[in-house]
Parts: C-alpha cells; sequence; structure tokens
C-alpha cells in the first residue's frame, strides 16, 4: 500500500511540475516559478523556471516549506505576499501548497515575480505590484541567506535618501554610496563587496574601485 501511495505521490508532483515549466515560460525576465517536493526538505527544489534567485534544482525548501511539513493544517495558499531577490530587487510571491489524498502536504508550486521592472509605471499597476496587507508586517520568507539583511537594508536606505532604488543610482551616487559604506565599516563584513556589487548592479572589482 505504501508503494501506491508514493508512486501517487509522484505521479502528483510530476503533474505539477509541468504547471510549472509552462507557467514559467509563459513570463520570462519577469516571475521565476519554483515546484518543491516536500517529501525531500533539504533537496526540496524539483524544478525551477525563469530562474531569478539564483538557486538550483536540488537545493532546500524554504520557511514555508518546512512550515508545511511540520503542520498539515498551515494555509494551502499564501497570496500576493511581500518577499525579496538575493540583490535586492523587491518581489511579490504566491505559494501554493499541494496535499495527496492522505491530507499531507508532498509540494508546493511557488510564484516570485519581479515588481522591480514595473517601477517606472508603479501608478498604473498598482494593483499589480500591492501585496496583501496582512503579510506586511513580517517577511514571511526569504529567497536567499540571511547574513546580508542588514547591509541590504543600509544600501537601499541610502539610495532611498537620493529618491532611487540601488540600481537606478547614478555612476556618481553609486560611487559615494559605496565610500559611505567603506567608511562606515561595511567592508569589514564578509562577502560585502559582492552583495554591495549585486545590490548596485555592477561588478565586484567596480565596488572596490568606487570605494578607493
Amino acid at each position: 500500500m505504501e508503494g501506491v501511495v508514493g508512486g501517487a505521490d509522484e505521479h502528483l508532483i510530476s503533474e505539477a511540475e509541468k504547471i510549472a515549466v509552462a507557467l514559467g515560460r509563459m513570463f520570462p525576465g519577469l516571475c521565476e516559478v519554483v515546484l518543491h517536493d516536500l517529501r525531500d526538505p533539504r533537496h526540496a527544489i524539483r524544478a525551477i523556471e525563469n530562474n531569478l534567485s539564483g538557486r538550483r534544482v536540488g537545493d532546500s525548501a524554504t520557511e514555508l516549506g518546512l512550515a508545511r511539513i511540520a503542520d498539515p493544517d498551515y494555509p494551502s495558499v499564501l497570496q500576493n505576499y511581500p518577499n525579496r531577490f538575493p540583490d535586492g530587487r523587491p518581489a511579490k510571491s504566491t505559494s501554493i501548497g499541494i496535499k495527496n489524498t492522505a491530507g499531507e502536504y508532498v509540494a508546493a508550486l511557488c510564484l516570485n515575480l519581479d515588481v522591480s521592472v514595473l517601477s517606472p509605471v508603479t501608478l498604473a499597476l498598482s494593483n499589480l505590484v500591492a501585496t496583501d496587507t496582512e503579510h506586511r508586517d513580517q517577511p514571511l520568507e526569504t529567497l536567499r541567506d540571511r547574513t546580508t539583511r542588514e547591509l541590504r537594508q543600509v544600501v537601499e536606505e541610502l539610495a532611498a535618501e537620493r529618491a532611487a532604488t540601488p540600481r537606478s543610482l547614478s555612476r556618481p551616487d553609486k560611487k559615494e554610496l559605496v565610500r559611505q559604506l567603506h567608511r562606515d565599516g561595511w567592508f569589514d563584513s564578509r562577502d560585502a563587496a559582492q552583495t554591495i556589487a549585486d545590490l548596485l548592479g555592477v561588478s565586484r572589482a567596480t565596488v572596490y574601485n568606487y570605494s578607493k
């Protein structure tokens, strides 16, 4: 009987994989679609289309996946919650849990929409970019290692003081921002230069040049 159940679960996930691939290819460059196999949380990512977060097939489950594994009563759909890609770009995410006939979560289909490309027309697309108010106070998950969160916040705040996003800053403003981070001691942190480079959309060598 266990083999029958396992076979049914595999069939269910294989069918969901078709949906993930189709959705990702429908929105190239805009929406990342990830299928998580929750039967193996350490190697959960079964498929990733239109990769925007830098993760790979075989990577581990996110916090939401672990929450669903631990609690079958966890909400099956979380719609339009705010998120972040590794380079700091804002995302709007939706996560759909998939249960088997026994009522256990065996997979999750997740969509991560890159809303940063919509910023020039934010007013016209406000409904598309908006996230649900019930999820705004605290992020539900992260799409990368948390060790860079504080640095990312500082970079975003410095860019906001110049009425811009980190990537949209002018070259002189990026240079001044990097020098300020250097003065404030942020370059003492491990991998700080690469994190700053990702946030500003420049190379690591450029960041070091700006810091001089």
